[in-house]
């Protein structure tokens, strides 16, 4: 059951679907998910997923969460644009790619709230360059912030946890294509499933320490970042959109706000024990054979 209190108008933000408040405040507190004593970090929440994530965790109680992107003057809005909703949010810029700015970026956040006691890697670099065009630097620059910069965020949020005696959790943001990917997707492919075996070691590693670490493997999904990705590397044509979601089985792509629900979920207690989990968020099956 999920209790709502609204003031003012809501408008639909971008292709996300993500609902932002024109005017007044929108809280929502789901009593099945508390996160008002969390403090929780958010890569990549400028936009997209990101961005849904956190205003799902500001609905959820959230009062102090922390998102970091590259883009200062989105970063910016979306931080003034979620606050509205009633939480003190802050924006960081860095570039996940950074190994001082990775490892930064928890230390950070306790600046501002205390303790952190969630993290969730939502950045990435999405450029698609195939095995034939894939340069070495190409290759560096999708590693680096893709796979080492999560890396060295959940190094340093665990270090930190341990040290001060509390638990945390950790929502690594994947990829299906891990499991199968696109010719095109060379190094985002690697990186990805180079997270994911970073997500179950960690997951491993940390258990006795009661930091929890899962991932969510996502489908294709619909944000305006998809929409720049596929007119700038695959020409696609203006209804690219409504081609790809007719040829879906259910008719539509992932959407972030769906994807939002379940990393609050596994970022609360809720989730009890569940650790070194990998869920897939999509409607294909991998193996599955064509009938």
């Amino acid at each position: 059951m999920r209790r709502t209190a609204t003031d003012g108008n809501d408008s639909v933000s971008d292709i996300t679907g993500v609902k932002a408040p024109q005017t007044g405040h929108r809280r929502h507190i789901d009593m099945a998910v508390n996160h008002l004593d969390t403090i929780a970090f958010v890569t990549g929440g400028s936009q997209g997923l990101g961005h849904a994530v956190a205003q799902r965790l500001i609905g959820d109680g959230c009062t102090g969460p922390v998102f970091g992107g590259r883009d200062v003057p989105k970063g910016t809005a979306a931080a003034k644009s979620q606050s509205a909703l009633g939480a003190e949010v802050v924006f960081v810029a860095a570039e996940t790619g950074d190994p001082a700015q990775a490892m930064a970026l928890t230390e950070r956040a306790a600046d501002r709230f205390g303790d952190v006691t969630a993290l969730v890697n939502a950045a990435a670099v999405t450029d698609r360059p195939g095995i034939l065009e894939c340069t070495p630097a190409e290759w560096d620059r999708q590693m680096a912030a893709d796979a080492r910069g999560p890396f060295l965020a959940i190094q340093r949020l665990a270090c930190c946890a341990i040290a001060a005696g509390h638990g945390a959790s950790v929502v690594n943001i994947l990829s299906v294509a891990a499991q199968r990917g696109q010719s095109f997707l060379a190094p985002f492919v690697a990186s990805r499933a180079a997270l994911l075996n970073v997500t179950k070691n960690a997951a491993n590693a940390l258990a006795r320490n009661r930091i929890r670490v899962n991932g969510v493997n996502i489908g294709w999904m619909e944000t305006l970042g998809e929409d720049t990705i596929q007119r700038r590397w695959r020409d696609a044509p203006p209804d690219w959109l409504a081609r790809a979601k007719a040829a879906k089985p259910v008719g539509s792509l992932v959407k972030p706000q769906s994807v939002a629900g379940l990393v609050s979920h596994l970022l609360s207690d809720d989730a009890g024990v569940m650790t070194g989990a990998i869920i897939d968020f999509d409607q294909h099956i991998a193996g599955a054979c064509p009938e």
